[in-house]
C-alpha cells in the first residue's frame, strides 16, 4: 500500500480544508498519516481511517531550540514510515518538512497557503525566510500556489521546485456550503469572520460599524472569530453601546450566513485564499474585501461584491452604503452571480483532482 503523510499545523484546519483530499486518497487505497498537534478533530480525521500522529507545534514561536526539535521529529517520524509522497501546508510544516524530505530524499508537495508578514514587508526577516525556502523547497516534486502573487514571489527570487502549480485556494464544498435562503428583512446584517487581529482589517471594520450605525440604525454588524490581539476590552464596549454583536468562536459558520446579507473582509494580512470569502460567496453571500491577492480573485467588483482599497475606512464605508442603497432583488443577484462563480472557478473537487494528478505522477 502506497504510504502518504500531511504535515499539517492544526487538527481544525487539517479536517475543515483537506478532508475530502484526504478521502480521495483513502478510496484510492492510499494509507495516510496525519502530523500535526491533537485536537478534537483529530478524532474524526481516525474514523475516516487515518493514522494520526500527535506532534506539538508553536505556529508562531521563533524559539531556535523549539524549531529544531520539530525538525528532529519530522525527521525520526518521515525515517521511520518511509511514505511515497508527503504533503505539507503552512510555512513550518513547509520550510522544515522541506528541509527532511531533502534529506531522506523523499518526494514533497508543499501547499503556500500564505507567507505571512515576516515575508511580504522587505526584512532581513524577509530575506532569512525566502533562503529557508529556497534551500527547502529545492528538491519539491511540486509547489502548488494559491495564488498568481506567492507564485511571481517565488519566480523573482529564483525559489525553484521540479514543478509549479496554481490551485484555486483550498477550494470550497459547495455541498457543505450550498446555496443559503437570501433573509429578506427590513435589518440590514453585516458579518466579519475571521481571527480579531490588526491585519484582518477589524480596526476598519468596527470604524465602519460605528459610523454607520449612527447613520443607518436599519443596520447590524456581526463579528465572529477569536482575539489574538487585545480587542476583547474594545469588543465588549462597543457590544455594550449596540455598534455590534460579538458572537466568539462559531463552530459553524452556516448558521451566521444564514441570517446576514453580505460578509465583510478587509483583511491586509498575506492569505493565500480566502476561505471566509470563499465559503460566503458559495452560499450566495456578497463579500466586500481588498483588492489584494487571495481576496480579490473571488470578487467581480460590482458584480458579486466590491472591492476596496486596505487600510481604508471611507472607502470601506462607501462600499457599505453603496451596498445597503440595493433593492433586495440587487443584493439577492449578487448572491447568485458569488455562487455562479465558486461553482465554476473555485469547488474543492477542482483542488482535489489537481492533488491527484500531481501525486501520481510523482510516485509513478
Amino acid at each position: 500500500m502506497k504510504k502518504v503523510v500531511i504535515l499539517s499545523n492544526h487538527h481544525a484546519y487539517t479536517y475543515n480544508f483537506r478532508r475530502e483530499i484526504i478521502q480521495r486518497l483513502i478510496d484510492e487505497k492510499f494509507q495516510v498519516y496525519v502530523i500535526q498537534p491533537y485536537g478534537e478533530k483529530v478524532e474524526k480525521l481516525k474514523e475516516m481511517g487515518c493514522e494520526c500522529i500527535d506532534l506539538p507545534l508553536d505556529r508562531r514561536g521563533t524559539n531556535p531550540i523549539t524549531d529544531a526539535k520539530l525538525i528532529r521529529s519530522y525527521f525520526k517520524l518521515l525515517r521511520k514510515i518511509r511514505p511515497n509522497v508527503v504533503l505539507s501546508y503552512t510555512v513550518k510544516p513547509n520550510v522544515y518538512g522541506g528541509f527532511v524530505c531533502r534529506l531522506l530524499k523523499i518526494p514533497h508537495i508543499p501547499n503556500i497557503t500564505g507567507l505571512g508578514t515576516a515575508v511580504e514587508k522587505k526584512s532581513f526577516m524577509q530575506k532569512v525566510m525566502l533562503i529557508m525556502h529556497k534551500v527547502a523547497l529545492k528538491k519539491s516534486s511540486c509547489i502548488m500556489f494559491q495564488n498568481e502573487e506567492n507564485k511571481n514571489l517565488f519566480e523573482q527570487e529564483n525559489i525553484r521546485a521540479v514543478g509549479y502549480r496554481l490551485i484555486p485556494g483550498s477550494g470550497v464544498n459547495t455541498k457543505h456550503f450550498s446555496l443559503l435562503e437570501y433573509p429578506i428583512k427590513k435589518t440590514i446584517e453585516f458579518v466579519f469572520i475571521s481571527r480579531i487581529m490588526k491585519e484582518k482589517g477589524i480596526d476598519q471594520y468596527l470604524e465602519a460599524a460605528e459610523y454607520i450605525r449612527g447613520k443607518h440604525p436599519e443596520t447590524k454588524f456581526h463579528i465572529c472569530g477569536f482575539c489574538e490581539d487585545d480587542y476583547e476590552d474594545k469588543l465588549k464596549e462597543l457590544e455594550k453601546k449596540g455598534v455590534i454583536k460579538y458572537h466568539g468562536m462559531v463552530s459553524d459558520i452556516r448558521e451566521i450566513l444564514k441570517i446576514t446579507h453580505c460578509t465583510v473582509h478587509p483583511t491586509y494580512y498575506p492569505e493565500g485564499m480566502s476561505n471566509v470569502l470563499l465559503e460566503s460567496a458559495a452560499s450566495g453571500r456578497p463579500i466586500i474585501t481588498t483588492n489584494r491577492s487571495g481576496c480579490r480573485e473571488i470578487v467581480d467588483n460590482g458584480i458579486n461584491g466590491y472591492v476596496i482599497e486596505q487600510e481604508n475606512s471611507l472607502d470601506l464605508i462607501d462600499k457599505i452604503e453603496k451596498f445597503i442603497s440595493l433593492n433586495d432583488q440587487e443584493k439577492l443577484q449578487m448572491g447568485l452571480l458569488g455562487r455562479k462563480k465558486v461553482e465554476e472557478e473555485f469547488d474543492r473537487a477542482l483542488v482535489v483532482d489537481s492533488y491527484l494528478k500531481e501525486i501520481k505522477l510523482t510516485i509513478q
